[in-house]
């Protein structure tokens, strides 16, 4: 295989779909496309836009690799989905929405099959975040679907499938709250017996491993030359974290951020996980188990701007901090470690500018993302990427709350991309001081930590 400098990265979050170009060496994008994430309505139930997928994926690359020459690929993908296949390597069934509340329809008949969080390290969700409750939905409601299914697969590896046309399971979406696997065990579940897929599950791979080359129907397509390699591919929370599993040394923790946010704790204290806050153990790249919590910020934040955004100056920040405007939990109340709460103000809405919200909901954010951090058990420096990374008040706060380092990594752009292309390296590294140098450390006030400890009293005497 010849030197590997530009990766093309499929890149599939919850909100939109992107194909990037990295450079390795530099571990920055040089060009990105994107495209929204549709799901369509139904028939049968709302699934995601596959064939318009695969048609922009496609485009996208041809068009990248004229400008960057494209010498490897590599996926990443958001959790909770899988993908059915039936035996020509076509859709068995389209692939669910996990917003889809159709699984809660045999919600008491699937908890009654499904294995406990002691085996599992995955909480009990709603809709289709489990995808062990999806998988018994559509095998319950479509009586002829295990007949047809042929192969089940992982999503980042529905993509490596079309390029290369080698079917793969990767333990990263595995452990993604599915059900479906034993993170202390690193084998599938009980419940894939249960639910007669045992035979059906493609081969376990490693992210990093490569799974040959594109298929000559795609170079065509693509003009990627014949043999370009395709990686297995990981879980977007997990290609976040990648990068600092290979630069750091424990304790840290990492916040992704994007439509949910991510909070991983790495050589943290060793607290028990509760699966009604929303908390699970999740699988990183090497097939270790991780402390993990989360929510829906970044549909927070859109819900609760409706898609305005006007930047606080310092008097919009002050006026919050010394007024202590405060947003409470939960503005989606389906996940989280709020789950089921109701959101308010505690200052009538209306009255505040556009600017004020803006400051209010970047330190309420900041400071659910504190409440998971702690309920990891986190130690150390934290950093933060994706979209959040660039929100300064969001840093500030989520420091003066959890009283450690908070870093961002000004070299990377979107951190699912990079690592993601990362996993295309046959020993990964980066020279010492290049992670150092580009990290940016915030610094809290005294201001922030009077809100933060507020906030936090007042969210102990409602919730606890």
């Amino acid at each position: 295989m010849t030197a590997i400098r530009h990766v093309g990265v499929i890149d599939i979050g919850k909100t939109n779909l992107k194909v990037a170009v990295v450079d390795l060496a530099q571990e920055t994008e040089l060009g990105v496309l994107k495209r929204p994430n549709r799901v369509l309505p139904g028939p049968p139930y709302p699934h995601f836009d596959l064939a318009g997928h695969w048609d922009f994926v496609c485009a996208a690359l041809h068009d990248l690799n004229q400008l960057h020459r494209i010498d490897a690929v590599s996926v990443t993908t958001h959790g909770a989905s899988a993908v059915l296949l039936d035996g020509d390597g076509n859709l068995a069934a389209p692939m669910l929405d996990y917003e889809f509340d159709g699984p809660d329809s045999v919600g008491e008949e699937y908890d009654a099959l499904r294995p406990g969080f002691e085996e599992t390290g995955s909480p009990r969700l709603g809709m289709g975040l489990n995808v062990g409750a999806q998988l018994h939905w559509q095998l319950k409601t479509d009586p002829d679907l295990l007949d047809r299914v042929e192969t089940v697969l992982t999503y980042p590896q529905y993509w490596t499938f079309r390029l290369t046309g080698v079917c793969s399971n990767e333990v990263t979406s595995l452990g993604c709250h599915t059900d479906l696997w034993r993170p202390a065990e690193n084998r599938f579940s009980s419940l894939v017996e249960r639910l007669s897929l045992t035979e059906k599950m493609a081969p376990v791979k490693k992210a990093g491993d490569c799974l040959g080359p594109i298929l000559p129907a795609v170079a065509e397509l693509t003009g990627l030359s014949i043999d370009t390699p395709v990686f297995c591919g990981i879980h977007d929370s997990n290609a976040s974290l990648y990068p600092h599993l290979l630069k750091r040394n424990p304790p840290f923790s990492v916040v992704s951020t994007g439509t949910w946010v991510i909070a991983l704790a790495l050589g943290g204290v060793d607290v028990p996980l509760d699966p009604k806050r929303d908390t699970l153990m999740n699988v990183n790249a090497f097939g270790d188990p991780v402390p993990s919590a989360r929510f829906m910020g970044g549909r927070e934040f859109d819900l609760v701007m409706q898609g305005k955004s006007v930047a606080p100056n310092k008097a919009d920040e002050t006026r919050v901090l010394r007024d202590q405007v405060m947003l409470f939990p939960a503005v989606e109340p389906r996940s989280g470690p709020f789950k089921g709460e109701t959101a308010r103000w505690s200052v009538a809405e209306d009255e505040l500018t556009l600017a004020e919200r803006y400051a209010a909901v970047s330190y309420y954010l900041a400071l659910v993302t504190s409440e998971c951090l702690a309920m990891i058990g986190a130690r150390g420096p934290t950093y933060v990427e994706g979209p959040f990374a660039k929100n300064a008040l969001f840093l500030e706060m989520l420091e003066a709350a959890t009283r450690r380092s908070v870093h961002t990594s000004e070299g990377i752009a979107t951190g699912t991309s990079i690592g993601a292309a990362l996993l295309v390296r046959d020993r990964p590294s980066t020279p010492a001081g290049v992670a150092a140098a580009q990290e940016t450390s915030v610094r809290s006030s005294d201001a922030l930590q009077r809100y933060a400890g507020e906030w936090r009293k007042i969210i102990n005497a409602r919730f606890r």
